[in-house]
């Protein structure tokens, strides 16, 4: 590409810059404001140079960018205009936050002259979104647009990964000047990259207290996921016979099959990954933020072990839980150091963990995540099993709930092949994230699997899926209430379920998919489960499949508010709670879950 570009507008450097960050597709939504974007990308689009994705709301662009973020690892752009185009990616905004999403998000803004005058679609958004991005920018000269947007992709990708708001006033897109192009590679900001340097000191500590430690526990977050550590985390547990427990934003980071792992824990997580975390005497956090729906009570959070804590967030270290040995940095680059030394070390035998897997395997056998299968109703926990049994490899996509949990506990994924809103937890999510990871990952198997609630958050996208003709395989498990919600007032607000059931002035959803010319089928019987999943499965176009579930269903295990992660809700023949001292005694062997 030229280096120099005579008379051209700030719209134009702006869409030759997200080119030179060799990016393919921008989701957004038009509006007057941004139009001087839009009509620059009409002339770049006609060229095959770059390709926009039309979403019917900007909530929706926001997490389908989001979706092709976490599928591939690298930065999502979304568009939108100025006043509600831009109020409506907040949520959106607020989602990738939370994970660590890199997501660049670029908005119009009323012209400059106008800016302060309260006119038609004027909102502060710099302002309205200062809490919730890692940075945010304002592009008032057109010559400063091409660094803005260099510096924004530093930003979004570098450290702990984050979104990127940059506002563009209506006149700066318009505006000419002579553009000198910034690339990826002139921009270096100090202090928004980690740069690694040895750790060896640290790393000493930390094989040693491996090597002291009988009982001990990997527990894994987001952030091994981000560093794409999922090799080495397989491998410092092979190699120490470690068990491996997973925050929600840790699913994939390893094989479920896998004899050391443990599923995810916390607040829905297995029983025996609960038990393990509060009987272990070393805890091994990589890339986890000690969140409250992970460690329950926090004071009795692992309350037996010593930690360490591995973190590229220096504000996470020791933010919840002070550990005993800290390093913040990158998990792959520790991890390949700690690893080595472990290989040396010839202090440390695999036997030293032999006993405490036994019990773990205990717990396993005791405390197993059941699949009800009902005569006259369909279990959700059935059809999502059914959904692994039946599918490799596939890309999966949730909204938020019970369904959610399920899919959580229920799902053997790959990494980065499991897309959810884990610290939001926003409704809506599943649908438009699923665009965004079939759009990068066009040859593959995307399934989202939504609830009834959650689905009517965002169905606005069934148009979008239809315009591109996206084979995205849509799973409503169909309970009739806001699941979540009611087994939330069955348990603590004394069954009062207010405004939480969805019945009365529910879609018909075949009815619906049909109208956006998209193939849909019910599944109500449960010996059609599997024929009825393989036909959806291998439908080449988009398909929704509504799983009319029993109503009733509640997610278990269930750690509740205020509790710690031993004294988790499960449903037994005497209507009892279990605790880890209760395993330990064999009291409840006949707990199912």
């Amino acid at each position: 590409m030229s280096n120099i570009f005579n008379q051209v507008s700030g719209a134009f450097a702006l869409i030759d810059s997200l080119v030179r960050h060799n990016i393919s597709h921008i989701f957004g939504y038009p509006g007057g404001a941004i139009l001087p974007i839009y009509d620059e990308l009409y002339k770049w689009e006609k060229e095959n140079k770059i390709t926009h994705i039309l979403t019917r709301h900007e909530q929706a662009a926001a997490h389908a960018a989001d979706g092709y973020a976490r599928s591939t690892g690298n930065v999502g752009v979304c568009f939108a205009t100025s006043g509600p185009g831009a109020t409506n990616l907040v949520s959106g905004i607020a989602t990738a936050q939370m994970d660590s999403v890199p997501v660049i998000f670029i908005t119009g803004q009323v012209g400059r002259p106008f800016i302060g005058t309260d006119a038609f679609q004027e909102v502060d958004i710099f302002g309205i979104t200062l809490p919730i991005v890692k940075h945010s920018y304002v592009v008032r000269d057109p010559r400063d647009m091409s660094r803005i947007i260099a510096e924004s992709f530093y930003i979004a990708e570098n450290g702990r990964p984050g979104p990127v708001l940059i506002d563009i006033p209506k006149d700066v897109g318009l505006e000419k000047f002579t553009y000198y192009p910034v690339n990826p590679g002139d921009v270096n900001l100090i202090g928004c990259k980690t740069i690694y340097s040895s750790k060896t000191k640290q790393v000493t500590k930390i094989v040693k207290l491996i090597s002291q430690s009988s009982q001990p526990l990997l527990y894994i977050g987001g952030g091994a996921i981000i560093s794409e550590a999922h090799e080495l985390v397989k491998e410092l547990a092979t190699l120490c016979q470690i068990p491996v427990t997973t925050t929600l934003m840790g699913k994939g980071i390893i094989d479920d099959n896998h004899s050391l792992c443990l599923g995810m824990l916390g607040m829905h997580g297995t029983a025996y990954a609960n038990f393990a975390v509060s009987e272990c005497d070393l805890l091994i956090a990589l890339g986890a933020r000690f969140d409250d729906r992970v460690t329950g009570k926090l004071d009795e959070f692992a309350c037996n072990a010593q930690v360490i804590h591995i973190d590229i967030d220096p504000a996470e270290v020791g933010k919840n839980r002070v550990p005993q040995v800290a390093i913040v940095g990158d998990i792959k680059n520790i991890l390949q150091e700690v690893v080595a030394m472990l290989k040396k070390d010839s202090n440390y035998f695999v036997h030293q963990t032999r006993s405490w897997k036994e019990r773990i395997n205990t717990w396993k056998l005791q405390y197993p995540l059941l699949v009800p299968k009902k005569i006259h109703n369909l279990s959700p926990q059935e059809i999502i099993s059914s959904i692994n049994t039946l599918t490799n490899g596939a890309y999966f996509t949730t909204d938020v709930g019970q369904h959610q949990m399920w899919a959580a506990q229920f799902l053997n994924v790959l990494p980065r092949h499991w897309m959810s809103s884990s610290g939001l937890g926003t409704m809506g999510y599943g649908l438009p994230s699923a665009i965004g990871v079939q759009i990068a990952k066009p040859d593959s198997l995307v399934i989202c699997i939504s609830g009834d609630a959650s689905f009517q958050m965002n169905l606005q996208e069934l148009a979008t899926i239809s315009q591109y003709n996206l084979p995205i395989k849509i799973i409503i498990i169909n309970n009739k209430w806001q699941g979540m919600v009611r087994q939330w007032q069955q348990a603590f607000y004394g069954e009062r379920y207010s405004h939480s059931s969805m019945e009365k002035g529910a879609p018909n959803f075949v009815k619906l998919a049909s109208a956006f010319n998209i193939k849909s089928d019910i599944l109500s019987s449960r010996i059609m489960i599997a024929n009825t999943l393989q036909s959806c499965f291998q439908y080449k176009g988009p398909f929704l499949l509504d799983c009319q579930v029993t109503e009733d269903e509640n997610c278990y295990p269930m750690v509740a508010p205020g509790k710690s992660n031993s004294q988790m809700i499960g449903i037994t023949k005497h209507g009892k709670s279990i605790t880890t001292s209760d395993a330990q005694s064999g009291i409840t062997n006949d707990v199912t879950f």
